[in-house]
């Protein structure tokens, strides 16, 4: 398989992860969306359903649909990223490359399918956590910790379905982020991706986000919350390696 078709697979992939994943929080977030406070278990769903249709997507390429996973594969040791896809430096960067853009495009197009909410919503604070997560307390020591836990056992448990395979292939992975966003998710919004969350992010620093009164004024201040960003990158690429490591140690 070339790494020009794993590239477009990422992408496709990580984008419908994204559009989903995106969506479901604007759906529960912004003004006067149907959705409107739908609550977290939605979210949850709403994630791991965009994770089933994701890794269906990008099949031909392992779907990976994360650096974290690509960085677990690395560092378990296996020789193959997905079948007749060798472990290299060139391929890692195009995995990498296709995630990131995959979740940017997502993300635009989320934006996209909410553009009217998002016109409605006053809330700052609200327009990004569609687009990147944040924590429920700010403590980036406690919030590294609970990303590289969180990652470790996505990508931990991934490896293993890879050892033990159950023939539900998506619906496994689906029903992990569910889980996942249910038990861990609470302190930081369970990124779990370095893609998911800056990809998305540069969006919301790009698109024409900030709010507009009646008058037509811009109100409020866009904030991408760029202090806290290098949380959900540093922690799950540190959560991944360490799942590939242990992983080769045990299965």
């Amino acid at each position: 398989m070339g790494l020009g078709s794993v590239f477009l697979s990422e992408v496709l992939g990580t984008g419908v992860l994204l559009l989903l994943g995106a969506g479901v929080v604007a759906n529960v977030l912004l003004a006067k969306s149907k959705g409107l406070d739908g609550g977290w278990l939605l979210i949850n769903f709403g994630w791991g359903l965009g994770v089933f249709a994701g890794v269906y997507v990008a099949y031909k390429s392992g779907a990976h649909l994360n650096p974290a996973v690509t960085v677990g594969i690395l560092t378990s040791g296996a020789a193959e990223y997905a079948p007749g896809v060798p472990v290299s430096a060139g391929s890692t960067i195009v995995y990498f490359a296709g995630e990131f853009l995959g979740a940017f495009l997502g993300a635009v197009l989320a934006w996209l399918a909410y553009k009217p909410h998002f016109d409605e919503t006053p809330d700052e604070g609200l327009k990004l956590a569609v687009f990147s997560t944040g924590p429920a307390i700010r403590s980036y020591a406690w919030n590294l910790v609970c990303e590289i836990i969180g990652t470790f056992v996505l990508v931990f448990v991934i490896l293993a379905f890879g050892k033990t395979p159950t023939q539900i292939g998506p619906l496994a992975a689906a029903l992990l982020v569910v889980g996942i966003g249910a038990s861990l998710g609470g302190p930081t919004g369970y990124a779990i991706n370095p893609a998911r969350d800056l990809g998305p992010r540069i969006a919301h620093a790009l698109l024409p986000l900030s709010y507009k009164g009646t008058d037509g004024e811009a109100v409020g201040k866009k904030d991408s919350d760029w202090g806290y960003s290098w949380i959900p990158v540093v922690g799950p690429i540190v959560g991944g390696a360490i799942a590939g490591v242990v992983a080769s140690l045990v299965f």
